[in-house]
C-alpha cells in the first residue's frame, strides 16, 4: 500500500541542478534586498542610490533565479511526460545514507553559506560605495562631470555629496528612492536636462545642512577681502578693490546690521520669485523681531501672491552655488594671472585668453584644440605662450563643459552683483510698499561693504575707514547695476 501511495506521488519538479541553481540565486537576491533594506533603514541618513540596489539591481537577481527555477521546472516536466530516460537519469537525488551524497550536502552547504556571506560582504560595500563622492560624481559620468569637477574646486570638496542632497524621515527616504531610480533610466535612456536644472526643488533646507557646520547666530563682523582685476587693454591693466564686508550676524550690536541679517532667526524674510531661477523677486515680507509686518512689491507685480510658491529665505538664497560654482572666464583669467600662473607682461593676453573660452564650441577635444590654435596664431613668437595653453585648457576642463552646455551662463550665482544681479535682486531701490512710503534699500555701494581702496600701486595704500566712493575706470557712479554692463566675459556693447 505504501509503495502505492509513493508511485501515486507526482514527481518533483524542481529535483534538477538547473532548477536547484534558480533557488540558490533567487535565495540569495532574496537576502541581498532585506540586508540592503535593513541597512538603508537604520542607516544614519538615507541613500539616494539605494533604491537601485535594494529595488532594481537585488529584485532582478530573484527574478532571474525564478525564471531558471521554471526554465529547470519545465524542462524536466517534458522530460518525465516523454520519459526521456537520459533527463530521468539526471535528476536530483540526494541519499545521506551514502558517503558521496553526504559529502556533496556538506560542500552545498558550505558553498550557500559562502555565497550568502558574500553576498551580504558585496552588498555591504556597494552600499557605502554608492555613498561615495566618486560614486555620485562619476557613476553617471556625461550628465554629472560638470557639478563634479566644480565640485572639486569647491569650499565644501571634503563635504559628502549625501550629506546636503539627502534629508532623513520618511519623505526623504522615499523621495531618495524614487529619484534615484528616476536618474537611473534618465541616463540609460539619455532623457536628462542638458545643463540639469537648478535650483534643485528638493534640496533640504538649510538649518539641516549648511547651519550643521556655519553658524549663523554668529556675530562675524567685518571681513577685510581684496579682489584684484586685469582689464582687457595691451598692457593689462591692474584693478583692485579692497574692501571691508559687513557680515554681521544674529547677535550684532543695535545700529549695526550686516549680510546676515538676512538669516537673524529675530527676523522672517519671504518672496515671491518671478522665474524658475529666482533672479527675479517680484514680492518680499519681512516679519521683525516685534512681529510687525511690511510687503514689498516691484513695480510690475500686479498679481496675487500664491501661498503655495512663497519661499522662506535662507542661506542657499544668497549661496546659491556652494558647491557646483561655475566660475567667469573674467575671474578664472584674473586669478591665473594673480597668482602668476598666466604671465600678466604679455600684451593682451587677458582679453586673447578670455575670447578663447568663451567662443562656441560642441565638444571638449574641439575646443581644446582650438584653444590652443587661436592662442598660437595670437602669439607666434611668444616663448611663454605654451604654458598660457596648458593654463587656458586647465581653466576651460573646470568651468566649461560643452557636451552638457553647462558654464557660467547656465548657473546665475547669487552671491554679489557684478555678473548677475544678485543682491540687487531686492535691493534695487524699486521694492516699496503698498502707500510707496518705504522701500528697500537701493544700489548704496555701503550698504554690505565699505570700500577701504581701490585702483593699483600706491593708490591701495590710501585707505580710508569712511570708505571711498567706488571708482569706475574713469569716473565716479555708484547709480548703476553691475550686471547691466558686466556679463562675466566682455561687457555688453
Amino acid at each position: 500500500m505504501n509503495v502505492e501511495g509513493a508511485k501515486s506521488k507526482r514527481p518533483i519538479r524542481l529535483k534538477n541542478w538547473l532548477s536547484v541553481t534558480g533557488l540558490i540565486i533567487a535565495g540569495g537576491g532574496l537576502f541581498a534586498f532585506v540586508f540592503l533594506f535593513a541597512i538603508d533603514l537604520f542607516a544614519h541618513h538615507g541613500n539616494p542610490y539605494m533604491g537601485i540596489l535594494a529595488y532594481v539591481v537585488a529584485p532582478g537577481f530573484i527574478l532571474l533565479g525564478i525564471a531558471l527555477t521554471l526554465a529547470g521546472a519545465w524542462r524536466h516536466h517534458r522530460a518525465l511526460r516523454d520519459f526521456d530516460p537520459k533527463a530521468a537519469s539526471h535528476e536530483l537525488t540526494i541519499d545521506l545514507t551514502r558517503a558521496r551524497d553526504r559529502k556533496l550536502a556538506a560542500f552545498f552547504i558550505a558553498g550557500a553559506a559562502i555565497f550568502l556571506m558574500l553576498t551580504s560582504f558585496g552588498s555591504y560595500q556597494t552600499y557605502h560605495y554608492t555613498e561615495s563622492v566618486q560614486f555620485c560624481g562619476q557613476a553617471c559620468h556625461t550628465p554629472m562631470k560638470p557639478e563634479f569637477n566644480a565640485y572639486l574646486n569647491s569650499s565644501h570638496a571634503r563635504v559628502d555629496c549625501v550629506a546636503c542632497h539627502v534629508g532623513e524621515g520618511t519623505e526623504a527616504y522615499l523621495k531618495a528612492k524614487m529619484n534615484g531610480v528616476h536618474q537611473l533610466i534618465g541616463v540609460m535612456t539619455g532623457d536628462y536636462h542638458r545643463p540639469i536644472k537648478t535650483p534643485v526643488r528638493n534640496l533640504r533646507p538649510a538649518h539641516e545642512t549648511c547651519e550643521q557646520c556655519h553658524w549663523p547666530e554668529k556675530f562675524s563682523g567685518n571681513l577685510d577681502r581684496t579682489y584684484t582685476h586685469f582689464l582687457a587693454d595691451e598692457t593689462n591693466t591692474v584693478f583692485s578693490v579692497r574692501l571691508s564686508l559687513k557680515v554681521g550676524g544674529a547677535s550684532e550690536p543695535p545700529g549695526q546690521q550686516g549680510i546676515h541679517w538676512h538669516v537673524n532667526p529675530a527676523n522672517k524674510v519671504e518672496y515671491l520669485a518671478g522665474d524658475p531661477q529666482r533672479q527675479t523677486i517680484s514680492w518680499v515680507r519681512h516679519t521683525d523681531p516685534s512681529g510687525k509686518i511690511t510687503e514689498y512689491r516691484a513695480p510690475d507685480f500686479k498679481g496675487e501672491v500664491n501661498a503655495k510658491e512663497v519661499r522662506t529665505m535662507d542661506c542657499i538664497d544668497c549661496h546659491n552655488r556652494p558647491g557646483h560654482n561655475f566660475q567667469a572666464p573674467n575671474d578664472l583669467v584674473d586669478k591665473a594671472m594673480a597668482s602668476g600662473r598666466i604671465d600678466p607682461s604679455i600684451s593682451w593676453v587677458k582679453s586673447n585668453v578670455v575670447a578663447a573660452l568663451v567662443a562656441p564650441y560642441q565638444t571638449e577635444p574641439e575646443a581644446l584644440e582650438k584653444i590652443a590654435a587661436y592662442l598660437k596664431r595670437q602669439y607666434p613668437n611668444e616663448a611663454k605662450i605654451n604654458g598660457v595653453i596648458q593654463v587656458t585648457h586647465e581653466l576651460y576642463k573646470t568651468n566649461f563643459f560643452p557636451e552638457m552646455k553647462a558654464d557660467w551662463r547656465a548657473y546665475p550665482n547669487h552671491i554679489g552683483h557684478k555678473e548677475w544681479n544678485g543682491c540687487f535682486r531686492c535691493h534695487d531701490g524699486n521694492h516699496k510698499t503698498a502707500d510707496a512710503k518705504k522701500s528697500i534699500s537701493g544700489n548704496n555701494c555701503n550698504s554690505c561693504h565699505t570700500i577701504l581702496a581701490q585702483g593699483s600701486g600706491a593708490e591701495l595704500e590710501k585707505l580710508s575707514a569712511k570708505g571711498h566712493s567706488f571708482f569706475h575706470i574713469d569716473s565716479i557712479n555708484e547709480d548703476f547695476s553691475c550686471a547691466n554692463c558686466h556679463t562675466g566675459a566682455f561687457p555688453k556693447e
